[in-house]
């Protein structure tokens, strides 16, 4: 998409922002007056008067004349005569021109665009008169509902200086259109806007206002009051309506007002039906955790029961194993999404390693630095359990008995648009020289090497950290079956110390 900055010269930023707020909301202004829409900025700067295309945008209720997007195009001095007339005079030009083509006669409409007493562009009304069919009611309403709005922009009341109530679900043309006079009656209504009232109870409705007729109007209230558009979603049974109000304000008196309506009953109710997904999954989440939580509880009290030493660790190493996966599925019943935002994971898995290994004996420190991001759940399970392990390594092997200065262990993550990348460094005694990661065979780090190569398709090395300490880096490749969006990066990677000590 071309931006606005891009394409104007010599205009202020409040300029740019009153033509990006007719963008936002020109739509319907096409719908209305069945044609293209062309906004065009003149080149002051240039060497010879030129109008460049700012916007363009095609009409839902009838063909576009224009088989390519127009933004970008240049119409050089004397090809539309009409905008220089437009621009000198302040006025609605209307107007014919030829032009060789598939259309071989234009149609066109000039319209000024007015900002705080000057004349900033114009709006080109563009059709071609061969291919209209004969104008019938409601293609007349349309046009002459137009040719008001068009002259709330000349006169610099069209777009509106403030619309805070832009919706996903807002309503077209298409979907119903009703015309209120003054005094809010309803003057004219579209088949298809009869048809959507009429589900939600409202009939018979012409030449009365809408609360008259059995529909809450504080949309319409709202508007003529501000002399703002309003929108609001009106619901009856099972059915949901959107009414937008815009008004139509000619000098200093409002006129009037156009509104449109649309049945959004079916997005409504998939919404409903997401919702209702969204909080099965979470459910099934915290009973997956509580179940985990469960079986933990009977690991430790099976292993106050065991006399070995091996055994009583094993089971204990199990519990953090399993508490690790619980963790992760916490954060699921939690959050609606399908990702995990591994930052707010990483921080209990450091919190159940302090609780399980460290002790005023041996007062190891953990740092976190950088960020990880959101991860799919699959994907922040298998890292969990990795980190785990190599933290619980990094305490019991790395500072021994105790008497160590500071023993810190450091996790670092850095995210980029292709992998995610973790390192864990301790300051404690190091692997013995001669250490191979290949051929370690503890269960621990048979873990580590099966879930990070074989799970997450992702590489892993450990060594000695200089001339005291481990270092343990692994790389996690962000392929095509979990990157969710392609911006991921963009939210993720940011560097920030915190000490959890």
């Amino acid at each position: 998409m071309v931006r606005l900055d891009e394409l104007t010269d010599g205009l202020t930023a409040e300029d740019q922002l009153h033509l990006a707020r007719l963008l936002r909301t020109w739509a319907p202004l096409a719908d209305i007056s069945f044609a293209d829409l062309l906004l065009c900025v003149p080149q002051e700067r240039a060497a010879e008067a030129r109008f460049t295309v700012v916007g363009h945008v095609r009409p839902t209720t009838s063909r576009s004349i224009y088989r390519t997007e127009m933004v970008g195009a240049e119409f050089a001095g004397g090809a539309r005569p009409f905008f220089d007339l437009a621009m000198a005079t302040g006025r609605i030009i209307d107007g014919g021109l030829l032009l060789q083509g598939a259309a071989p006669r234009i149609r066109t409409l000039t319209v000024p665009v007015r900002h705080r007493d000057r004349i900033i562009a114009v709006l080109a009304r563009e059709f071609s008169p061969d291919e209209q069919r004969l104008p019938g009611e409601l293609e007349t309403t349309y046009f002459f509902l137009f040719r008001r709005l068009a002259r709330m922009i000349a006169e610099g009341s069209y777009p509106y200086p403030i619309d805070e109530t832009e919706l996903e679900e807002q309503p077209r043309v298409s979907d119903g259109l009703l015309v209120l006079d003054a005094s809010a009656r309803v003057r004219f209504a579209s088949p298809n806007s009869a048809s959507v009232l009429s589900r939600v109870g409202v009939r018979h409705f012409e030449g009365q206002r809408l609360q008259v007729a059995g529909l809450a109007q504080s949309a319409v209230r709202k508007a003529f009051r501000t002399r703002l558009p309003q929108s609001e979603e009106i619901q009856l049974d099972e059915q949901t309506v959107i009414l937008r109000i815009l008004p139509i304000i000619e000098g200093e008196e409002l006129t009037g007002a156009i509104g449109l309506v649309r049945d959004i009953s079916e997005l409504r109710r998939r919404d409903r039906l997401l919702l209702s997904k969204d909080a099965t999954i979470a459910e099934i989440h915290h009973r997956v955790k509580n179940n985990l939580q469960t079986i933990s509880s009977l690991l430790r009290l099976q292993g106050r029961r065991v006399v070995a030493d091996e055994a009583r660790q094993a089971i204990d190493e199990s519990v953090r194993r399993i508490r690790s996966i619980a963790i992760v599925h916490e954060i699921l019943s939690q959050e609606i999404a399908d990702d995990v935002p591994f930052d707010d994971t990483i921080r209990p898995l450091v919190r159940l390693v302090e609780e399980s290994l460290v002790s005023p004996e041996r007062p190891v420190r953990f740092e976190i630095d950088g960020e990880a991001g959101e991860l799919p759940s699959a994907v922040a399970t298998a890292l969990a359990v990795v980190l785990s392990e190599l933290m619980q390594n990094a305490v019991e092997h790395g500072f021994p008995g105790g008497g160590f200065d500071d023993p810190t262990v450091v996790i670092s993550f850095t995210a980029s648009a292709d992998a995610v990348e973790v390192t864990l460094v301790d300051n404690g005694v190091g692997v013995p020289e001669g250490f191979s990661f290949d051929d370690a065979t503890g269960l621990g780090l048979t873990i580590v090497r099966s879930l990070v190569e074989n799970d997450l398709g992702g590489e892993i090395t450990i060594r000695r950290a200089g001339q005291a300490g481990t270092a343990a880096w692994l790389r996690i490749p962000r392929t095509q079956a979990w990157t969710s969006r392609d911006d991921l990066a963009s939210d993720v990677g940011r560097s920030g110390r915190r000490s959890n000590g």
